[in-house]
């Protein structure tokens, strides 16, 4: 098991909890009117609901994953999915805006509401399945079943390396905070996904020719 591997699955879960969308709206939201641990808990909600889908993905998909053909469709949609999620990060990277008015939420309620974001999005299963089912195919071919699960803790960490990265944000490094830096985070993770997806793409067509 390589280093450069499992830090390359940390930067991919990194990478996918990056985009502002609902979920990092919330996090910036309840961070800024209530503090880290309030924009840290919305990501705990999200990051349960992501645990649920993958768990899903994993334990729907983990007996086919040797067969070649479903790991092909798993390449090509998990980077149909990465390409698409890309483009869609930096189209809408110049609506995000900020707000500072102080309000007083509980800890539950903003752990649900990052809970509830993500577990009720109709294409958060199609993003797991399409990018984790990508992983999953990849891990297979390349190293075996056995390596499945580090593999998946290491996109999980990923995803808390960026919720404690927002929730400083919102607290300690509010300076840095301002719509072009969120603009900018959003781009950049924006090519980093279509990054991905290219990769995952062409090694989909490869084993399908």
């Amino acid at each position: 098991m390589s280093f450069g591997i499992l830090v390359s699955y940390i930067i991919l879960g990194f990478t996918l909890a990056a985009p502002i969308g609902p979920v990092n709206s919330a996090r910036l939201d309840k961070g800024i009117k209530n503090g880290f641990w309030h924009a840290w808990i919305v990501g705990v909600g999200s990051m349960m609901a992501d645990g649920v889908f993958m768990l899903m993905v994993y334990l729907g998909m983990v007996q086919f994953l040797d067969i070649p053909i479903v790991q092909i469709f798993l390449w090509l949609f998990g980077g149909f999915i990465l390409i698409y999620s890309g483009f869609e990060s930096i189209k809408n990277a110049n609506t995000i805006s900020l707000t500072y008015q102080r309000t007083k939420d509980s800890l539950f309620k903003c752990f649900l509401t990052g809970f509830i974001l993500s577990i009720s999005s109709p294409l958060s299963i199609l993003f797991w399945l399409g990018i984790y089912g990508s992983v999953l195919a990849k891990t297979a071919q390349t190293n075996g079943t056995e390596l499945l699960l580090i593999y998946s803790s290491m996109i999980f960490l990923g995803l808390t390396f960026w919720d404690i990265l927002v929730a400083a944000l919102t607290t300690g490094f509010r300076k840095l905070l301002n719509v072009k830096t969120l603009i900018a985070i959003s781009v950049i993770s924006g090519a980093s996904l279509i990054l991905f997806g290219v990769y995952f793409s062409y090694q989909g067509i490869k084993a399908l020719i």
